[in-house]
């Protein structure tokens, strides 16, 4: 039975049963409704028959939800400037009648919103959804509050506008929690969930998405549910949990042949193609990807048969009216060439869509392409990284060699030290054949204070572990000794000022001398610390 003989039977039937003309409409057109998304051009030509049914009874409100709906079609098949049209006469319509059809007028207003985004006229989608809005509030309809929060939510989030998405979805979720419409805070949840999944923040859009397929379980939304259930394998995947993502878009595509969605479908393939490809399993990934592109050329295919109908009854209504108008005015000759143009502009837009699906179809390419790039750099990160660690073992063993080379040098000073105090003890005795000896050895001891075998390989080791620390100390003063660069590196070591001395065989007073003229020659303050200026370098 054809989808125009099935109406005429429901008409029938409704006849029969005794209901009124306008709830036989409303029927009709919910009937309409569900058909459109469907088979687009049979319900535009019941659309068709009804308009003129209502143009007959002088049905105002008949007609212009009749018009609304045209508007949803033609918006469906990419024809926006007819959808506005259709929309444009709904308007006048509605408006016409006043308080009573004010949700009619928010509820058009809406929908000419998303044409108005669609057609990249951003302001005027504004516009239309707060004068919805505000028509909503007047009514007190919280669904429609709710509904245009989302939408406004929805707009922002196109426009990578985050903060403000999340502020009207959390509005649109507060007005559907107050009534308890599942339905509504499932897609709510699902927007949400698609924003943290723009962010990378995966755990958020997880917790969201299950909440949706919750809700949308519960008000048994089996075809809405899909696209979350693909969305959560979608997170899986991008969190590296491959084998749950194969699992979770297998539900999904398993959903999707069971509604016939063949949009989905293609979607579900894709997925678990490029699960398979992370998991290096390259026969799956080739096979799925196959038939995600078999999809594709099948939804082109099914999207152009649509375009052509739709396509085909718009010019033959076009064509029915001109030639009514022709027979009563022979200056009608004009209609037709105008009608000619809308055909051929149809064609082109037509065409122009088709360009644009194709054109997607290389951009979807490109970025998986990109996709496999960002795996590879993301190895070769963690290659650098691991290196990185190892250099880092290094630095760290070499730190602790810097420690025990200081604390060698400090015992071995002190060892000095303490001979230098005794054969100094023994030059004040009076054996004389004795002292000039002992002076001599007391000579070297303080030479070996000074010049350190070592400093050199200790100043190496300590550069290596304090890199840039004398470099940027002389971009302070080009005044600095080598004892002073020496005295320097065991402050940055944070040793205590004994130590130092020790180090250097000098005595503690000396020590503060060369400490004060160190801080003339940095330009340091009376009241500015040198240790916490050589800690800061």
């Amino acid at each position: 039975m054809s989808c125009l003989s099935r109406l005429l039977l429901i008409m029938c039937l409704l006849t029969a049963l005794g209901v009124s003309a306008q709830e036989s409409d409303r029927a009709e057109l919910t009937y309409t409704q569900r058909l459109s998304k469907r088979f687009p051009d049979s319900a535009f030509l019941l659309l068709r028959e009804m308009y003129s049914q209502a143009l007959a009874r002088k049905d105002r409100l008949g007609t212009g939800i009749v018009l609304q709906q045209m508007g949803q079609i033609c918006f469906y098949l990419g024809n926006f400037p007819k959808a506005l049209d259709f929309h444009g006469q709904a308007d006048k319509l509605f408006r016409d009648g006043g308080e009573r059809d004010l949700e009619h007028v928010a509820a058009n207003l809406d929908d000419m919103g998303i044409v108005y985004y669609y057609n990249k006229q951003t302001p005027l989608a504004w516009k239309q959804y707060e004068e919805a809005l505000g028509i909503y509030r007047r009514t007190g309809n919280i669904e429609g509050i709710a509904d245009t929060y989302g939408r406004i939510g929805h707009l922002f989030e196109k426009r990578q506008r985050y903060d403000s998405a999340f502020y009207f979805q959390r509005l649109a979720l507060q007005e559907y929690s107050r009534i308890s419409h599942k339905q509504g805070m499932a897609k709510i949840y699902e927007n949400m969930g698609s924003i943290f999944e723009d962010l990378e923040r995966y755990d958020s859009s997880w917790y969201y998405f299950t909440n949706s397929l919750e809700l949308y379980d519960q008000a048994g939304e089996e075809v809405a549910s899909i696209e979350v259930v693909n969305n959560l394998g979608d997170i899986y995947r991008k969190t590296g949990r491959y084998r749950e993502a194969i699992v979770q878009t297998g539900k999904a595509l398993a959903l999707a042949e069971k509604t016939n969605d063949l949009y989905e479908r293609g979607a579900a393939y894709r997925d678990l193609g490029k699960a398979y490809d992370l998991l290096h399993q390259e026969d799956s990934a080739y096979h799925y990807l196959e038939l995600s592109r078999r999809a594709t050329i099948d939804i082109y295919s099914k999207e152009n048969t649509r375009q052509t109908a739709f396509l085909s009854v718009l010019f033959d209504i076009d064509k029915k009216n001109a030639e009514i108008l022709r027979l009563g005015n022979v200056r009608n000759i004009t209609l037709i060439v105008t009608v000619a143009v809308i055909v051929v502009v149809s064609l082109l837009v037509a065409l122009g869509w088709m360009a644009a699906r194709r054109k997607q179809e290389r951009m979807e390419a490109e970025l998986a392409r990109k996709q496999l790039e960002e795996e590879r750099l993301k190895r070769e990160l963690e290659t650098d990284r691991k290196e990185l660690d190892v250099k880092s073992q290094e630095l760290e063993a070499k730190r602790k060699g810097l420690t025990s080379y200081t604390l060698h040098v400090i015992q071995k000073n002190q060892l000095l030290e303490a001979l230098r105090d005794r054969l100094a003890y023994l030059v004040k005795e009076d054996k004389r054949d004795q002292k000039k000896q002992l002076q001599q050895l007391i000579q070297q001891i303080n030479q070996n204070f000074n010049h350190d075998q070592y400093w050199d390989e200790f100043r190496e080791t300590f550069g290596q572990v304090h890199q840039q620390f004398f470099d940027t100390l002389k971009r302070h003063t080009d005044d600095l000794t080598a004892n002073d660069l020496r005295l320097l590196s065991l402050i940055k070591l944070n040793l205590g000022s004994g130590d130092i001395s020790t180090l250097l065989g000098i005595s503690q007073d000396s020590l503060r001398v060369s400490r004060y003229r160190l801080k003339k020659k940095l330009n340091l303050g009376a009241d500015e610390s040198l240790t916490n200026f050589v800690q800061s370098v």
